[in-house]
């Protein structure tokens, strides 16, 4: 449907936005650089997550200083499996999973075992900056691993958790995707790494469309699972949860990236201030069209709850699978 060679004519007929109208009439327009940090800094997102009531993946421990990386072996020692992550990496740079881990070895998603230096390097360079925005000192945060409901996405994902990502403008969700890891992204749900990108409907949760390296699939490229019968459970409420992110940070224009934990449902992941713009691929529609929309409803006095905004957005961007 989109590709490289499409015109840029063409592009804007289907109402497809590009990063420029995204930075100057979107990111620049409704979000207040001040309130930046409070997405950019994992941490600094699952405390106000919390505040507002919203369910995060517990929070195991942080290391701030290199003299400190040696502790990870006893914070983790009662966790069966767990996440590092660079509080201020981007782009899923630095993310260490661990499924396992008995004696000193550490086996990740891939089956691939690390011993404690592997661990302790990895630390270190996320506190040096390296997977960082700006290559600032970081500081490593290790959050309990995600029981991700393997029922409802059994063969949709290889060796990873599926996140999904749901684009909110002034509180209403208008577009969505789930990212679900493959051999190619060594499991992580990466779409520039490989991971499929499938387009959400709106409305009921279905698939729409699916892409790998933004070209169009139907099947899983590693389980050959058909792509056409993803349905996300819980549905409503997790996009209420990813619409009250409004509330909870004063972004106009954001994507909030959740997950579905077999207990706990749906979570609030990270938050993003400056979302890319690939979603458009994965659904096969632009964002023009649905933010428009939503700017032309104006502001009204008594502005709409999550649920009332959520309610909204299924009747007017419901989508039809385009597989």
């Amino acid at each position: 449907m989109f590709s490289m060679f499409t015109s840029p004519q063409k592009l804007h007929a289907k109402g497809i936005m590009g990063m420029n109208k995204r930075n100057g009439a979107y990111i620049g327009r409704y979000n207040d650089r001040s309130k930046y940090p409070l997405v950019d800094d994992k941490l600094k997102t699952k405390i106000i997550a919390q505040e507002h009531g919203a369910t995060v993946p517990k929070l195991i421990g942080v290391i701030d200083q290199q003299a400190e990386v040696k502790r990870i072996h006893a914070m983790v020692k009662d966790w069966p499996g767990f996440v590092i992550k660079p509080a201020r990496g981007s782009g899923g740079k630095g993310i260490l999973v661990i499924i396992s881990h008995k004696d000193g070895v550490y086996i990740k998603p891939s089956g691939q075992a690390i011993n404690e230096q592997d661990v302790e390097r990895h630390i270190s360079n996320a506190l040096a900056g390296l997977f960082s925005l700006g290559g600032q000192n970081d500081v490593a945060v290790v959050e309990n691993l995600i029981k991700f409901d393997d029922v409802s996405f059994d063969g949709y994902s290889y060796e990873g958790v599926p996140d999904i990502r749901v684009i909110v403008f002034k509180g209403y969700p208008v577009m969505a995707m789930m990212r679900c890891s493959t051999a190619a992204s060594d499991g992580k749900a990466n779409l520039h790494q490989g991971a499929v990108g499938v387009g959400l409907d709106i409305a009921t949760g279905r698939a729409v469309r699916a892409v790998q390296f933004d070209l169009p699939i139907t099947h899983h490229p590693d389980t050959d699972k058909p792509l056409s019968g993803l349905v996300v459970p819980n549905w409503e409420k997790l996009l209420v949860l990813a619409s009250s992110a409004w509330e909870m940070t004063g972004l106009g224009y954001m994507g909030t990236d959740m997950v579905l934990d077999k207990e706990e449902g749906p979570m609030v992941l990270e938050l993003n201030a400056r979302p890319g713009l690939a979603i458009q691929i994965a659904n096969g529609a632009g964002l023009l069209p649905r933010l428009q929309h939503i700017e032309n409803l104006g502001t009204p006095l008594n502005y709409p709850t999550p649920e009332e905004r959520v309610a909204y957005a299924a009747k007017q961007f419901a989508s039809k699978p385009r597989f």
